[in-house]
């Protein structure tokens, strides 16, 4: 990458979006309540939803670390992971970090979450994703164009 910055410019951090959101959805119901009733299947669903996420975004996680590439969005991509959950999503990781909120936003018994999942999800595509495939365009070349053409962006 010749004359370029070897990094994707993600304009934030996605776990900090996702913090933010859910910090903003916390104080929001403080004032502003939006309950989840029944408050056991929000427990039961945030429950699940948390498990799935911390679970795609854990395993994602753990194969770019296995496959030597840097999990940090501000860090050099060494290489393009197409296994595990790379298979179904491009982005397994944000996947992860939006069923998470979802489900800790239930797990608290608010649907701020899940308001709030849609400026997250418009934050880490438009801020994150699109800079991160492009930057993965310009240095992969055509084995990204590939992976890109068989592979979900998200789900």
């Amino acid at each position: 990458m010749e004359g370029q910055t070897d990094r994707a410019g993600v304009i934030f951090p996605p776990p900090l979006v996702a913090l933010v959101a859910l910090i903003a959805a916390v104080v929001l119901h403080h004032f502003w309540p939006l309950p989840v009733l029944p408050r056991s299947m929000a427990v039961a669903f945030g429950a699940v939803l948390c498990l799935c996420g911390i679970g795609i975004a854990a395993w994602g996680r753990g194969l770019l670390v296995k496959g030597d590439t840097n999990v940090n969005p501000y860090k050099p991509t060494i290489s393009i992971i197409t296994g595990g959950p790379y298979r179904f999503t491009r982005n397994p990781l944000y996947v992860g970090l939006q069923s998470l909120l979802v489900g800790l936003s239930l797990l608290v018994g608010t649907w701020w979450g899940v308001v709030f999942l849609v400026p997250v999800f418009l934050v880490l595509h438009y801020g994150v994703v699109l800079r991160e495939e492009a930057y993965l365009e310009r240095k992969f070349g055509q084995a990204y164009l590939t992976y890109k053409s068989t592979v979900r962006r998200w789900l």
